[in-house]
């Protein structure tokens, strides 16, 4: 069933263009540079964006560094463009090989493990964007590991060794939200 959403996903995304109001609020919240990098992205990448990004407002997110994120969550994408085909093998590879799609992504993007690689490294090289472009530590962090797998809420804290063990509390949290919502939409 998850296959047949996420194809549901990709005609959405065929048909996503920000709307002019949309683009003014992510405006608000990145800087010129980090809206630069926002505006790199494909229109169905920014349309994703802005999509986790309102859903995050809606739901009464108001942390700066986490709307930043939400906006650039994908902008390590826009180093490497995916075509269409590349973004159904990934889904494809993902549904039937889940643990293959990891191992492939560790390489350079280049022949058929391209796409997967581009699918497992863009937050690092999203992360690294952001910085460069002036975004917080905090923000850059949040895109870096938007694809983690985390610990239950209850479980053990995060392995990310921040000095401050209520900031390593709120970045999970707030990385939690944004890929449920990365997820949904």
């Amino acid at each position: 069933m998850r296959v047949f959403y996420r194809i549901g996903q990709f005609w959405e995304a065929l048909t996503a263009f920000p709307a002019p109001e949309e683009l003014a609020r992510a405006r608000q919240v990145l800087s010129p540079p980090l809206m630069e990098l926002f505006l790199g992205l494909r229109m169905e990448d920014q349309a994703h964006s802005l999509k986790v990004f309102q859903r995050l407002c809606e739901l009464g997110y108001l942390d700066a560094d986490l709307l930043a994120a939400a906006l650039l969550h994908d902008v390590g994408k826009s180093r490497y463009r995916l075509h269409l085909w590349e973004r159904i093998l990934i889904v494809l590879g993902k549904a039937f090989f889940p643990s293959k799609v990891k191992s492939w992504g560790q390489s350079q993007p280049r022949g058929w493990r391209r796409p997967f690689v581009i699918a497992e490294q863009h937050p690092h090289w999203g992360a690294e964007m952001a910085i460069q472009a002036g975004a917080s530590s905090f923000t850059a962090s949040l895109i870096r590991r938007h694809q983690d797998v985390l610990e239950p809420p209850n479980g053990k804290q995060s392995s990310v060794n921040l000095s401050d063990p209520k900031q390593v509390i709120l970045e999970d949290a707030f990385l939690r939200s944004l890929q449920q919502l990365d997820d949904e939409s």
